[in-house]
């Protein structure tokens, strides 16, 4: 529903009187109620009020202060045009907030400009001590104005901040020198005066400091040192949330720039920062309490749509907890507008879209709401008015036809904000009926064991919930509760933990066969995240995290290894999505180039940004792993997959870091052998890689050795997020002796002259990985040139059993175990098998050249008649159960993949008729 100009008129009091003040403003409204109004519009405005008010010799006002009336008057006129421009349907919510966010910023630099020549005529230019560098004024706009979305009628939340502090430059006798802190408290309050003094114009905006470090007690301005120190050390949980929002209106950008150098990492911890859930709950908290209370003095003060329940900080909250969270990691959460951030949770999947588009169809109504209140009068309320022929104006004006279908309308929006508001927020710490998110609740069985608990009521809860080994379970939760990295935590990281060590023991204890394992294993986990409040505050927030965890660690000790390694994977805890969709491959690229670039220049952070994608990626892959949805060989092929796509992203990021480089994409390839190259990667596996370049210019050899060098540095170096790969280098030309990187030519000469019978036999399981494609396909058609070479049976077959005595040799085994791959029968012996038969006969079959897997391999030869098909079939599902046996062998912890015979009697007979068959005797 919209309303004509005349009803506009009616309905905004304060556009009543403006408009029938002076004949000439409703001509002025028509006039500028058809422009896109911008600085632009704003500063000609401004000009043209200027020149007519002193071609009237109208004001006295001269320098700085002659800005007072105009600017005044402009804004009058910009809020009524909004109005009117609103109230009819021509402007939505964006433009409105948009308009009036320009126009304040365009007052405070204006004013400022006129301000700071008047002070530095008379005082002479602020000059840093350290720098010698001219000073300006940093002015922060801070909360709806920092985000770009100031209301009509709301004060402006300023900060001052200047770079250093010094003295002024005094160039003429008349001048007075004043350090610069005294310089820019003048100059603030100037500032403030010229915006916020009441005249017969009114004002421009009313003006809060209060934001500012220490409040109303603080300095009016502060350097950067001072903002820094108060930061480190008195900043408060509040004043990071206040801070999201800040943004500089004025300043050189290298000031900025410093500025924000150090008010980020207050704001934006490295970490993923659950602790802040708490920290604006406990705020919201206090404003609520203070809301409820005004209401109760003033019931006619109800329905607050800013502050009330459901209203307009309910929304901003559940934005900004995320951003506080994860806008340390992930700089595009670091948008000041609350629409802005909700979109890109939406795009993220942090939110639902369907939630997201609900909280900002709320947040547009309670804004619009909001303004509506405020063009009655231009006050900057934001309560319904008390007397009923106002609340049916409001009503109109929000196109409704009574109070009561608005205030339905309203009652619906907030319920919907405070859903989500509480779905994020509620208290889940003594909420023991939580769902843990595979249909059980952790309240089925409660525990409430406390700080300084006997050994006697521990044991008799644990006997209660039904653990076996009830005294080792029970001395083992002792030496948590009793141990000094425990009893030295704060307060609340303690009360935290004993509350999760009582929310997991019922649902460990229903774990028949499993409960002291998996127990001894949390209880590791928990003391070695102790003082990470946030990874506390995570679990206590989200106690489905906490199910999922015990689940996981309980499946596998070498899963709860690498969780304590990384415990900032818990946040793949939150989203079954992670867990189990599927890898897209190309989009995971994308991201993690889209990430790379988003610190360009910053090795230390790339690093860390290649780890984390890989960590959390193959988490992901874990977790589908243990509840068994991939198997052993799909699980190698994305792990290989995922391999890739670090080390084509790792070597485009080093190039980048080599500054003498000659082009702008390297000629240089990356050819995996191994594991990686026959996509049979683990969990931990190295990766063997050779590197090559194609490249005739005479600084090529240096700069990609240079790279080569870099990518293995980038690779294996211990980072705050741990390492990536281990890289092994062995197989390229001469071993350890030879070069780190070969041009193709002087590869493909080694190989056709001087390599060694096992060196063809890497071959077989090698491939392009990443880097320049056009080199990657010369290595492929040399590969299956090579291995189609015709060979001495006799020879071959004497190398390569030469070979395996070597390897057999290299790994002993003394126990009574069955070594699944390094003992005859075992996965070694396949693999010789499968890669004599391909150097044997590719001559004759170019299928064997391949890199199709050992499984594969092994079919084939035994369709075209070079084993027995059975055989062949056997010791393929030989091979097959060997990975799956060592790989759940590794998830349990153990370092040796090693079972008893009997396990694999069948299958290792299987392979020695097979070895028989093939090598003879």
């Amino acid at each position: 529903m919209t309303i004509s100009l005349l009803d506009s008129t009616a309905a905004s009091r304060f556009l009543t009187r403006w408009a029938n003040a002076n004949t000439a403003r409703p001509g002025q409204l028509a006039e500028f109620s058809q422009l896109s109004l911008n600085r632009a519009v704003f500063e000609r405005a401004l000009q043209a009020d200027l020149a007519a008010s002193a071609s009237k010799g109208g004001t006295t006002a001269t320098g700085a202060a002659a800005l007072n009336g105009p600017m005044r008057r402009l804004r009058n006129l910009t809020v009524c045009t909004l109005i009117e421009r609103d109230l009819t349907g021509k402007a939505d919510l964006a433009e409105v907030v948009r308009t009036m966010s320009e126009f304040a910023d365009f007052a405070v630099q204006t004013h400022l400009s006129a301000l700071m020549q008047e002070m530095t005529a008379l005082y002479g230019m602020p000059i840093g001590e350290e720098t010698g560098n001219e000073q300006e004024l940093i002015v922060l706009g801070m909360g709806k104005l920092g985000g770009g979305e100031l209301n009509v009628s709301s004060d402006i939340d300023l900060i001052f901040v200047y770079p250093e502090d010094g003295d002024t430059r005094t160039d003429a006798p008349e001048q007075r020198s004043l350090s610069n802190h005294e310089f820019f408290v003048r100059l603030g309050k100037k500032l403030i005066a010229a915006l916020s003094e009441i005249t017969e114009d009114g004002f421009t905006f009313r003006v809060d400091m209060a934001l500012r470090p220490n409040g109303a007690s603080g300095p009016l301005v502060a350097s950067h040192n001072m903002v820094e120190e108060y930061l480190i050390r008195q900043g408060r949980e509040w004043e990071r949330y206040a801070w999201t929002k800040a943004r500089a209106l004025t300043g050189k950008p290298d000031d900025i720039a410093a500025l924000e150098a150090i008010s980020h990492p207050f704001i934006y911890r490295r970490y993923l920062d659950f602790g802040s859930i708490d920290a604006l709950r406990s705020m919201h908290g206090q404003i609520r309490a203070e809301v409820t209370r005004q209401e109760s003095l003033h019931p006619e003060r109800s329905n607050n749509v800013k502050l009330g329940r459901g209203g307009i900080r309910e929304v901003e909250f559940v934005s900004q907890v995320f951003q506080l969270i994860r806008g340390g990691r992930d700089p595009e959460l670091r948008d000041r507008s609350t629409r802005t951030t909700l979109r890109t949770l939406a795009d993220k999947g942090l939110l639902e879209p369907e939630v997201v588009a609900q909280l900002l169809e709320a947040y547009t109504f309670l804004r619009n709401l909001e303004h509506r209140l405020q063009y009655l009068e231009d006050a900057q309320t934001h309560t319904l008015p008390p007397n009923e022929d106002d609340q049916k104006i409001i009503a109109n004006m929000m196109g409704f036809a009574d109070v009561a279908a608005l205030l339905a309308a309203l009652e619906e929006h907030r319920r919907i904000v405070a859903l989500q508001f509480d779905t994020i927020f509620n208290d889940k710490q003594d909420n023991g009926n939580t769902d843990g998110g595979d249909g059980t609740k952790n309240g089925d069985n409660t525990c409430d064991l406390g700080d300084g608990e006997s050994a006697e009521s521990i044991a008799a809860t644990l006997t209660s919930l039904g653990f076996d080994d009830v005294d080792t379970a029970t001395q083992r939760v002792l030496a948590t509760l009793q141990s000094p990295r425990l009893q030295s935590l704060p307060e609340a990281s303690r009360a935290r933990l004993i509350a999760l060590i009582n929310a997991a023991l019922p649902i460990i204890g229903a774990m028949p066969d499993k409960n002291l394992p998996t127990l001894r294993r949390l209880l590791d986990f928990f003391e070695a995240i102790a003082r990470r409040a946030a990874y506390l505050a995570l679990l206590t927030e989200y106690p489905h995290a906490l199910t999922r965890l015990i689940r996981m660690i309980a499946a596998s000790d070498w899963a709860a290894k690498y969780l304590t390694q990384h415990p900032i994977l818990l946040d793949e805890l939150l989203d079954d999505r992670n867990l189990k969709a599927p890898p897209d491959w190309p989009a995971f690229a994308q991201d993690c180039q889209r990430q790379l670039d988003i610190a360009p220049g910053d090795t230390e952070r790339q690093m860390d940004i290649l780890r984390e994608v890989h960590h959390a990626q193959l988490f992901r892959l874990l977790a589908q792993d243990l509840e068994g949805d991939l198997s052993v060989e799909h699980l190698a092929d994305h792990l290989s997959a995922l391999a890739d796509i670090l080390v084509a992203a790792t070597i485009q990021a080093v190039w980048q870091t080599i500054a003498n480089r000659h082009r702008e994409t390297p000629q240089f390839t990356v050819i995996a052998y191994g594991k990686l190259g026959g996509k049979e990667l683990g969990y931990v596996s190295d990766l063997d890689v050779v590197f090559l370049y194609d490249d005739d210019d005479q600084e090529a050899p240096g700069l990609y050795a240079k790279l080569a060098q870099r990518f293995i540095t980038w690779m294996t170096s211990h980072t705050p997020a741990g390492t990536l790969f281990d890289i092994d280098i062995a197989l390229r030309p001469d071993g350890a002796s030879g070069l780190l990187v070969s041009s193709f030519a002087t590869f493909e000469k080694y190989q056709r002259t001087s390599a060694w019978v096992w060196e063809h036999q890497a071959l077989t399981r090698a491939r392009y990985c990443a880097g320049d494609s056009a080199i990657g396909n010369r290595f492929e058609a040399l590969r299956k040139d090579l291995l189609r070479q015709e060979r001495d049976p006799q020879k071959l077959t004497q190398e390569v059993l030469g070979m395996r005595l070597k390897l057999h040799q290299a790994h002993p085994n003394h126990t009574a175990l069955f070594d699944l791959k390094h003992d005859d029968g075992g996965m070694i012996d396949i693999e010789f098998i499968v890669q004599f038969l391909v150097l044997r006969h590719a001559a004759q079959y170019e299928a064997l050249t391949d890199d199709i897997g050992n499984i594969a391999l092994l079919k084939l030869c035994g369709s075209l008649g070079l084993l027995d098909a059975a055989l062949a079939d056997e010791v393929a599902n030989a091979y097959r159960l060997f990975r799956k046996l060592q790989h759940q062998i590794r998830l349990r912890g153990e370092e040796r993949a090693r079972t008893t015979i009997e396990r694999v009697q069948k299958e290792s007979d299987a392979v020695k008729r097979l070895w028989t068959e093939v090598f003879g005797g």
